[in-house]
């Protein structure tokens, strides 16, 4: 038995061809392709007015700064997360705030979250763990009674449903990433989705410099005619990662349904097995299942004894509260504490067949 890969990543046959043709118009830069793909994401996926961007890290940067988000503002996001989550915070100069998790599925607490504004918070960034929605209602009616901006940092979640929508329609923002082993890759890059189209619209300024590319023509003297009159960033993507993109779209949706199989055979498969606690799903939502996760006892003996059988486990991300960049008390995340402890997740991914299951399962099934 060959060595089963944690992560997989998933380029179409088409992808060849379509960047041979953007290498061949030497126009590699943001152009048409890039707003074909903003396209096709807005009616393939149900996404509300996307702006592509070069990563999901920018994503959230830009949702920061179009929420208002400055300096000394503070932002309630789960430690359950990447690093960029946190990072992009203090980009401006703002304080993340770390609310306590739901130790059932790794997503923030409603409740956590509520005990944990103050005067000066701006924003809460909702984190999808593993591809699963977070309970999104609960948290609108804590943001609505507060004032507060909604983003969902749904760099796992492409392709998730909420109460039969699309995740990317829902919240004020949301923010995807394409990085190369995420279900949906243009070898790195995201994606910010603005609710408002007047606020999408200066989200494809920002990204460029500031500048309004879609409404300044070139002069006589091939430069444009702009005046920037806010700070903008070197955040676009460019065509040939757009082509990648397009490619993989071509049947991202029989690639998710793939993953929702795999899914579904390891939770019957694996929810009797001692030692082993499933994360808990609502019947009211749908996950994109770029991770498959569960509590283990006796962790490192688990990951051992399937590295054994050439399978590869991982926690992927741990509380990010414990860098010393991120200040403050975090005392009080105890279920964060406990999924430290326990979680780990199995392999899930496009290359994963109907055997690879059988033989994760049988793996399991013989102990650790």
């Amino acid at each position: 038995m060959i060595n089963i890969p944690f992560f997989n990543t998933y380029i179409h046959k088409s992808a060849f061809l379509k960047a041979q043709s953007v290498l061949d118009s030497t126009f590699l830069s943001e152009g048409k392709l890039v707003k074909e793909f903003e396209k096709r994401l807005a009616k393939q996926l149900g996404l509300k007015n996307p702006i592509t961007v070069n990563s999901g890290t920018s994503a959230l940067h830009l949702a920061l700064i179009l929420a208002g988000v400055q300096e000394s503002s503070e932002v309630i996001c789960p430690a359950q997360t990447f690093v960029s989550t946190g990072m992009a915070i203090l980009y401006q100069n703002a304080i993340p705030v770390f609310a306590d998790i739901k130790y059932d599925t790794g997503n923030i607490d409603p409740e956590a979250v509520r005990k944990k504004i103050t005067k000066k918070t701006k924003a809460i960034i909702i984190v999808h763990w593993g591809g699963y929605p977070c309970d999104i209602d609960e948290i609108f009616n804590i943001a609505n009674e507060h004032n507060l901006i909604v983003i969902e940092d749904a760099a796992h979640a492409l392709g998730a449903v909420y109460k039969d929508k699309p995740i990317g329609s829902i919240s004020d923002f949301s923010c995807f990433s394409f990085q190369s082993i995420k279900h949906l890759t243009t070898g790195d890059g995201g994606a910010v989705c603005c609710k408002s189209y007047d606020i999408s619209r200066r989200a494809i300024k920002k990204r460029w410099l500031g500048i309004d590319r879609e409404n300044t023509l070139p002069s006589i003297l091939g430069e444009r005619k702009y005046n920037i009159d806010e700070i903008g960033y070197k955040y676009h993507l460019n065509d040939y990662s757009a082509a990648l993109g397009l490619a993989n779209l071509e049947n991202f949706k029989e690639r998710l349904a793939r993953r929702k199989k795999i899914a579904e055979q390891y939770r019957t498969a694996l929810k009797n097995i001692s030692g082993i606690k499933l994360f808990e799903q609502e019947v009211d939502r749908e996950s994109a299942n770029w991770l498959f996760g569960f509590h283990v006892e006796n962790r490192e003996r688990f990951v051992l004894a399937l590295k054994d059988k050439k399978v590869t486990t991982s926690v992927v991300h741990q509380g990010i509260d414990r860098n010393s960049i991120f200040v403050g008390t975090k005392d009080d995340l105890q279920n964060q504490r406990r999924f430290d402890q326990s979680q780990i997740n199995i392999p899930i991914h496009g290359a994963i067949t109907d055997e690879d299951v059988d033989y994760i399962v049988k793996a399991i099934k013989k102990g650790w």
